[in-house]
């Protein structure tokens, strides 16, 4: 047990130990030392609604037992195996994972974060098509490393560090005039979100994406869907890019993939996997047995339940009762399933620490939206208490 002293919570000291050590970047405000289900406690033993899952990676929630063994069972059993060589987990894992894909995009690489999935989509494009240009869209996230830096259209992310290693041709998302205006025969990819998560939670519009389908075919370019946030059951299907029927080249996925653990993943069609020189990416880590065996206990979820059910049964709740919460301070909700942004006419950002304060964990998605990306496994009571707490801080904000 740690404890503080006089002037300070167990919380503050832990937050000041941590800070003297890390790199500076973040401005800690609460530290976390348990969960279940959807609550998390802090060091102070507050409890909290988990709406954040760790910016959607909880999918399961917290201490869910099934994955738990499963992580437990493969730490006893074999950690560390590399992907040149084989592994019964992986595989098990790469044939679950493969089945949920859309046709033909059944070749899958694996690795440990979204940015770094995004990073190999971009160097498999530019195997694949010989071309070094992207399309991408205007608000949207791909990453923080540097390849994936030049997809993410923030300029305060950007900017420091440019010039970065891929010429990027912004579209404003959704116009599909814009998309046809800008593809052309020196595109590489052209790389869009279903669902801009960071951006503001906006999705795309109906035809959008099989538009840009029809632009990648015709100027030999690949389409590649970014499904890190959207992925994984997080809109009531397990991919958000069936709500519009298109089959990309590449789906790069991560975030919920592994409950928590780790992972990244990017899911191509053959043609695209075989342009690659062998030898020609690798990762250490990627594709561990832990990593695996927490994905397979993820996917099996889905096929035990009606998890994607739910998923659309409570969201429709969730965003039924934001649109129902009678604030001047409103101005719309959006999203799918359980990836919901509620848009204010003012900055959310005292709302956030408001609605911490109140017990609810949330994130932004941009200056003036509140984004709720709660575990998969949040019900119908906790989804209520959520929006009566919601419609309390933004009255108590009049």
């Amino acid at each position: 047990m740690i404890e503080p002293s006089s002037t300070q919570s167990v919380g503050h000291a832990l937050l000041a130990r941590e800070a003297a050590h890390g790199p500076g970047l973040w401005a800690q405000t609460v530290a976390f030392v348990r969960g279940q289900g959807v609550r998390l406690w802090d060091a102070d033993g507050r409890e909290y609604l988990d709406c954040m899952a760790g910016i959607a990676v909880a999918s399961l929630g917290h201490a869910h037992p099934r994955l738990a063994a499963a992580i437990h069972e493969q730490a006893l059993r074999l950690i560390v195996c590399p992907q040149n060589l084989g592994n019964d987990v992986r595989t098990a894992f790469l044939e679950a994972l493969a089945a949920r894909m859309p046709t033909g995009v059944d070749r899958i690489f694996l690795a440990n974060s979204g940015a770094e999935a995004n990073e190999a989509s971009l160097k498999w494009a530019l195997a694949a098509t010989g071309r070094r240009r992207v399309v991408a869209a205007k608000r949207g996230f791909a990453g923080r490393t540097m390849g994936a830096l030049s997809l993410t259209w923030e300029a305060s992310y950007r900017e420091p560090f440019e010039p970065l290693p891929y010429p990027v041709d912004w579209v404003s998302y959704g116009d599909e005039s814009d998309l046809e205006a800008t593809v052309s025969n020196e595109t590489a990819v052209i790389w869009l979100e279903p669902i801009q998560g960071e951006g503001g939670v906006h999705v795309a519009p109906a035809g959008y994406l099989q538009r840009a389908r029809e632009l990648a075919d015709a100027a030999g370019a690949l389409l590649v869907i970014d499904e890190i946030q959207t992925g994984v059951g997080r809109t009531g299907r397990f991919l958000a890019l069936e709500h519009a029927g298109v089959v990309p080249d590449m789906v790069t996925m991560a975030k919920g993939l592994a409950g928590g653990v780790p992972i990244g993943a990017v899911a191509m069609t053959s043609a695209v996997a075989t342009a690659m020189p062998k030898g020609g990416h690798g990762t250490t880590f990627g594709g561990n047995p832990l990593a695996a065996a927490a994905g397979l206990a993820v996917l099996r979820e889905f096929d035990q339940g009606d998890l994607l059910a739910h998923v659309e049964r409570v969201g429709q709740r969730l965003r039924a009762g934001l649109e129902a919460i009678a604030s001047p301070k409103v101005r719309t909700v959006r999203g799918q399933g359980l990836m919901l942004g509620l848009e204010l006419k003012e900055k959310v950002a005292p709302y956030v620490d408001a609605l911490r304060d109140a017990g609810v964990l949330v994130i932004n998605a941009g200056a003036t939206v509140i984004r709720f990306v709660p575990p998969l496994v949040i019900d119908e009571a906790e989804v209520d208490e959520v929006v009566a707490r919601v419609a309390r801080v933004l009255e108590a904000g009049n």
